[in-house]
C-alpha cells in the first residue's frame, strides 16, 4: 500500500485545479493521501503515517484485510510518525477500533499530539496506546521482529521543522519531523521514507546515499504553486517543504538508489500530469511519482 498524496487527496474535495479537474474526469489517477505500510517476513505490517484515508487504504490492500490470521484484528502492528501533521495521524482514530496500538514518534511529537489533541487520553478510552521513542544513532529492532526471521531494523533521521499550525500556541522543546530508515538485515536492502523534508543536514544525505530505494517529499514542484489557486495561501518554504524544482530533482537524480519515488504530492503539483513537462522532466531523473498500490521488494 502507498497513499502518495498529501492535503486533501486527488481530487480534493475542494479544489477545481487542473489536476482536480482531471481526476474527476478520469484523465488522471485519483489520489488517497500520504500513508506507507512495510511488511516483514513474518507478515506483520508497518504504517509510516496514518492518513485519514487509512480504511479505504487498507481495504484497498489485501495484505492489510481482516481474517489474514484472526477473524477481527489486521495485521498492522506499529505505526512510525514522522510529524504531528493532521494528514499523517487522523487515521490513528480509526485503528481505535482495534488491538493496543504502538506508535513510534519523537517526544516533541507526542507532546503536541497530547497538549493539543489530547491524543493519548482519547486512544487510552478505546483500544489504548503505548508510545516509542525511536531510535537516531544506530539501528534497532522494530519490536516483535525476529532475528533470522524477520529483521527489520529501524532510525530516525532527524530534520528540521516546526510544530503543525494547530500547536503553533505550544511549541515543545526537541524535534518535531524526521525521516526513517529501515533495513532489512536478511537482504541487507535499505529504505528511506521522507515525506516531509524543510531542509538538507548532513544526515540525510548520508541516510540519502546508503539506501537502496527513496521516497522522498514531492510536495510542491515550485515555491508559489498554491498561490496560484489560493492567493494568501502560503510558500512551499514557509509550509516546511522543499521544492522539487529547486531542490530536490537534481539530488535524486544523482543518486545511485534502485528506486526513487516522489510521495506526498499536493494536488496542484503538475507532475501529476501525465503529459506535463514537469512529469517528463522527473522521469528522465529515474524518479517515479507515488501512486495509491505501488509496490516493491527490497
Amino acid at each position: 500500500m502507498l497513499g502518495a498524496a498529501a492535503g486533501g487527496g486527488l481530487p480534493q474535495w475542494n479544489c477545481a485545479c487542473p489536476n482536480c479537474r482531471d481526476a474527476r474526469l478520469g484523465r488522471i489517477p485519483p489520489l488517497t493521501q500520504s500513508s506507507v505500510a512495510i511488511g516483514d517476513d513474518a507478515g506483520r505490517w508497518f504504517l509510516v503515517n496514518a492518513s485519514p484515508d487509512l480504511p479505504a487504504q487498507i481495504r484497498a490492500c489485501p495484505d492489510l484485510n481482516p481474517g489474514q490470521t484472526v477473524p477481527r484484528g489486521t495485521p498492522i502492528s506499529e505505526v512510525l510518525l514522522t510529524n504531528a501533521d493532521l494528514d499523517h495521524v487522523a487515521g490513528l482514530l480509526s485503528l481505535r477500533e482495534g488491538a493496543r496500538l504502538r506508535v513510534h514518534a519523537s517526544k516533541a511529537v507526542r507532546d503536541t499530539l497530547d497538549a493539543s489533541l489530547g491524543l493519548t487520553a482519547l486512544m487510552e478510552s478505546f483500544c489504548g496506546i503505548d508510545w516509542v521513542e525511536p531510535p537516531t544513532a544506530d539501528f534497532a529492532p522494530l519490536p516483535g521482529c525476529k532475528e533470522g526471521r524477520a529483521s527489520l531494523v529501524y532510525r530516525a533521521v532527524e530534520l528540521p521543522g516546526h510544530p503543525p499550525l494547530f500547536a503553533r500556541g505550544m511549541t515543545p522543546d526537541g524535534v518535531h519531523n524526521a525521516a526513517y530508515c529501515i533495513m532489512d538485515t536478511n537482504t541487507g536492502g535499505r529504505l528511506l521514507l521522507a515525506p516531509d523534508v524543510a531542509g538538507w543536514n548532513d544526515a540525510l544525505t548520508g541516510a540519502m546515499a546508503a539506501s537502496d530505494a527513496v521516497l522522498f517529499d514531492g510536495t510542491f514542484w515550485s515555491g508559489d504553486e498554491l498561490q496560484r489557486f489560493k492567493p494568501a495561501a502560503s510558500t512551499a518554504a514557509e509550509m516546511g517543504h522543499l521544492t522539487i524544482e529547486d531542490h530536490s530533482l537534481a539530488r535524486l537524480g544523482a543518486l545511485s538508489a534502485r528506486r526513487k519515488i516522489y510521495i506526498h504530492v499536493n494536488n496542484t503539483n503538475p507532475v501529476l500530469s501525465l503529459d506535463s513537462p514537469e512529469r517528463a522532466a522527473v522521469a528522465a531523473a529515474g524518479i517515479v511519482v507515488g501512486y495509491d498500490g505501488l509496490e516493491f521488494e527490497l
